[in-house]
């Protein structure tokens, strides 16, 4: 009779320390969720403070293609006006300058044969920007504008005659600089250089 009723006691006994370890394993189970939470930002401090969003990662162009403003803008004597805008290398390994001409003036004028180049084969092409060219002067290395198979250049073409005040979009792609080249100078036949911050 006393060895059953202290079997049921131990019984009894265990019984309430399963019970007791799962309640306290819930418990830490709530705790560490709750910790978790507060790790991946889901769940706001105890201080009230609200959390401060990630900033954006910068690029490594100029503040001009950040915000919206010209890289450069150069004025030449001949009345025409380059506003440089974006300076963009691509994962093909070119570096794409873009940006706007203008005809500063009150009358018609002519784009300078210079523009063109000497190149034969550019020259055949007709009016276009394929004597623009980049200067890494850190590396002391000049790029010119790409060409294609046919010897064609790799920028606008057709440009001759401006009427008074005309703006005409354009672009000019160059094998890319290193990537530790964070600026170039451009020049533009008869115009005057200027440095520009690449992307």
């Amino acid at each position: 009779m006393s060895i059953r009723h202290g079997a049921r006691t131990r019984r009894a006994a265990a019984a309430a320390l399963v019970a007791a370890l799962s309640l306290s394993l819930t418990a830490c189970g709530g705790d560490g969720d709750g910790a978790d939470e507060k790790n991946t930002g889901t769940q706001s401090s105890g201080s009230g403070a609200p959390e401060q969003p990630e900033q954006p990662a910068q690029s490594d162009g100029g503040d001009g293609q950040e915000s919206g403003q010209p890289l450069a803008t150069i004025d030449g004597s001949n009345g025409f006006q380059f506003t440089l805008t974006s300076a963009v290398r691509d994962q093909g390994g070119f570096l794409t300058v873009s940006g706007v001409i203008k005809n500063t003036t009150g009358k018609g004028i002519t784009t300078p044969v210079q523009w063109n180049g000497a190149e034969n084969e550019v020259t055949r092409t007709g009016p276009s920007l394929g004597g623009m060219t980049l200067v890494d002067k850190k590396a002391k290395k000049r790029y010119y504008v790409l060409r294609d198979t046919d010897g064609y250049p790799l920028t606008t073409t057709g440009l001759s005659m401006f009427t008074a005040g005309q703006s005409v979009d354009f672009f000019a792609q160059f094998p890319s600089p290193p990537g530790e080249t964070k600026s170039v100078e451009i020049q533009i036949p008869l115009m005057p250089t200027a440095t520009i911050e690449l992307s």
